[in-house]
């Protein structure tokens, strides 16, 4: 089959289309380093021309309320249109383990809307929920951290995975039956947070102190106990525990 990956050029995506081009698939990485604009549409038209399935794990740029909730409903718009005219028949998109229970927050509350799209569009779709990927563990410590000395964070369950296994997910997805309906994936580990990012500073080797605090902040907002995991049983476990992916893949 001929599927087209919207962000393959990234984390998730490049894996993807590695991934796909072992099984035999004809991968194609769409983003704009490749002359495809899904906020403008520049592109889309071409590169979807006898595809049989779109994957979608791109991301926003910026992650402010405004910019992001204009990034997926506008990208995810032009995409289903573009998608429709092409006769493109699964639409698969990579989303966030529990986006509807914190409309508050204005990632999720763009992911919902994406969602939204995807659902009511007539084009048989799938969505992959995962936890947090082990890849951005520096990215969320310096967030919570400020440029400070410490770094805040809340005493919640935490289950991040590879993003190999992310990837493996999406494709195993994009190459099966639509479901119409959305899967979970999350990692074999559940720790504390602070646990968490108490050892994985340890293990870079970064001298900041990780502080439990209940208040802490993630990405602007409050966390509860069970925002950032599935429900048990509910979610498909990948096999990567930290300690071994960071082995493989030691933080600089």
């Amino acid at each position: 089959m001929k599927i087209v990956v919207i962000g393959g050029t990234g984390l998730i995506g490049s894996k993807a289309v590695e991934m796909l081009r072992q099984h035999g698939h004809e991968a194609v990485p769409a983003a704009p380093s490749t002359g495809v604009d899904t906020l403008t549409g520049e592109g889309l038209a071409e590169v979807l021309k006898g595809a049989s399935v779109v994957v979608d794990v791109s991301n926003s740029p910026s992650f402010e309320d405004t910019a992001v909730l204009d990034f997926f409903t506008t990208s995810t718009g032009n995409l289903l249109a573009a998608e429709q005219k092409a006769g493109v028949g699964h639409h698969v998109a990579l989303t966030i383990v529990n986006t509807d229970r914190r409309p508050d927050i204005g990632y999720f509350r763009a992911k919902v809307a994406q969602e939204r799209l995807i659902e009511e569009s007539p084009i048989p779709f799938s969505l992959v929920h995962a936890t947090q990927f082990f890849e951005f563990g520096r990215r969320i410590a310096d967030e919570a951290a400020a440029g400070g000395d410490t770094v805040p964070m809340p005493p919640v369950l935490f289950q991040p995975m590879a993003g190999e296994e992310v990837s493996r997910a999406v494709v195993e997805t994009a190459a099966g039956a639509p479901l119409n309906g959305r899967i979970q994936i999350a990692g074999p580990e559940v720790s504390r947070m602070d646990e968490f990012f108490r050892k994985a500073l340890a293990a870079w080797g970064d001298p900041r102190e990780v502080v439990t605090d209940p208040h802490a902040h993630y990405f602007g907002a409050e966390m509860h106990e069970r925002d950032l995991v599935p429900d048990e049983g509910a979610a498909t476990l990948g096999e990567i525990r930290y300690a071994d992916w960071l082995a493989a893949n030691p933080v600089k």
